[in-house]
């Protein structure tokens, strides 16, 4: 798979002017992208930074496509969930759980310029992220 295919895989169903605000950069710099050319490392890792993305990922296809801080310890989760609650948690439980937690994490990392919450991109993240049990 190629740059431009990972870019592609990257901004799912966005729009490409939508995905190219949130990582702010040009859409046209990024229709670049998507077309072949490669971008310099900083602009791949601004992009990788802002989509919450692994770099390692976006540069060469290895790797976690979400950085590694973003996955949930499902186990640890119920644990916690069932020494807190008293109950073990449903798989729908254990869903909405990870799904929180996910967002919890992507809100405490992801500001928006004037710092506050990026409430819009992290339900862009949730929308795009698998969440996968294991």
């Amino acid at each position: 798979m190629i740059f431009a295919d990972r870019l592609k895989t990257l901004i799912g169903e966005e729009s490409v002017s939508g995905f190219a605000r949130r990582v702010d950069i040009s859409e046209a710099l990024i229709r670049k992208y998507l077309k072949g050319s490669e971008p310099s490392l900083t602009k791949a890792n601004q992009i990788a930074i802002r989509a919450n993305c692994s770099l390692e990922w976006l540069a060469t296809g290895c790797g976690y496509l979400y950085r590694h801080a973003e996955v949930v310890d499902q186990q640890a989760l119920i644990s916690a969930y069932t020494a807190v609650t008293g109950q073990t948690p449903n798989d729908e439980k254990v869903t909405e759980l990870v799904k929180m937690v996910s967002g919890y994490q992507f809100l405490r990392k992801h500001k928006k310029a004037d710092g506050y919450l990026d409430i819009d991109a992290m339900t862009t993240f949730l929308s795009i992220a698998k969440m996968e049990r294991k």
